[in-house]
């Protein structure tokens, strides 16, 4: 069991952006820092909004999605933190608003900031906290799909979720993520 030293939430930077579907792993990261008590603040060498605890660093990397790859690698080289060290929240097209999956390594389905962390780390061993919101149906939709905000009735499922992954973060944190996955994997609604 290798308790994660890094966990990044996913997003574009700004308020423009602050609502949308793509930011759900800046959305989490936020709700993790609330909990924990960390404070999270501009830092330029890892170009993002950076927290710590211990050993443990948060990171919401401010370069837009498509160059996530650069913060996370400098932060991570930096503090000698392996990918397996690694835990990124993101949305997930295909899981329905509300769904999550945890889970190692594995492609990136198209997912820009994930291919950009892939080719940043040279490696994709690192944790995927993937969290639903949801397919438009056709392909042409998806950009904008993800660039806007979830529909009314999706965002309660989408607030459970996130609950869910706060319930389950003793588990993460621990590096027990056989439990986190039972505890995320089950709807209890």
């Amino acid at each position: 069991m290798i308790p994660p030293r890094l966990i990044v939430g996913l997003g574009n930077p700004g308020n423009a952006s602050e609502d949308h579907r793509h930011n759900l792993g800046f959305r989490f990261i936020d709700c993790l820092a609330r909990t924990l008590g960390i404070t999270l603040s501009p830092q330029g060498k890892f170009s993002g909004a950076v927290g710590r605890r211990g050993e443990m660093w948060l990171l919401k990397p401010m370069t837009y999605m498509n160059c996530s790859g650069r913060p996370v690698a400098a932060l991570a080289n930096f503090y000698k933190i392996t990918a397996e060290e690694i835990l990124v929240a993101h949305d997930e097209l295909d899981l329905p608003p509300g769904g999550i999956r945890l889970k190692q390594g594995g492609g990136n389905s198209g997912h820009n900031g994930l291919k950009d962390i892939q080719a940043s780390l040279g490696t994709p061993g690192f944790w995927r906290l993937r969290l639903g919101i949801g397919h438009p149906g056709d392909r042409e939709r998806v950009i904008g799909h993800v660039l806007a905000a979830p529909r009314k009735e999706e965002e309660p499922l989408i607030e459970r979720a996130i609950d869910r992954c706060l319930l389950a973060w003793p588990n993460l944190a621990s590096g027990d993520y056989e439990a986190a996955q039972r505890t995320l994997h089950t709807k209890t609604d």
